[in-house]
């Protein structure tokens, strides 16, 4: 059954060569494999991202993949270093400042790759460390 299956992820290039320049000099990965389908990575945990090359890049408006990070604003301030703009949302539920969107118990933060893809590194957050963010985001109000 699928559900017992490991499922890997799948991402368009226009540009594959551009697309492992991105994923080289920005965030700092390299593939695994090349095969004729395109370029295979693999995390630390044991996840696989397959890129390959096709003109549909960067057409999908959704979040294509996301990274779970122990520490966004240092994620963030290591990717925006590496000349990376996040997005801003101010939608019902989601508006982000600086970047970073915090909902419940997950902070996140959005960015397109080379060939337009949507990209979120997030972080859950316990509920201390939430009731300690709203602290200092009320005491900073005027």
């Amino acid at each position: 059954m699928l559900s017992q299956l490991e499922t890997y992820s799948v991402l368009p290039a226009r540009d594959l060569a551009r697309a492992r320049r991105f994923y080289k000099e920005v965030l700092g990965m390299e593939p695994d494999e090349e095969r004729a389908e395109g370029l295979r990575y693999h995390t630390p945990n044991g996840a696989v991202i397959l890129i390959y090359e096709t003109d549909n890049a960067g057409t999908a408006a959704n979040t294509a993949i996301g990274f779970v990070a122990d520490d966004i604003d240092a994620e963030v301030a290591v990717l925006r270093g590496r000349g990376v703009t996040f997005q801003e949302y101010d939608f019902p539920g989601l508006k982000t400042e600086d970047g970073i969107a915090t909902m419940n118990d997950e902070r996140a933060a959005w960015f397109t790759d080379s060939e337009g893809n949507i990209l979120c590194v997030s972080q859950t957050v316990s509920s201390d460390v939430r009731a300690t963010r709203q602290r200092e985001e009320s005491q900073s109000v005027p």
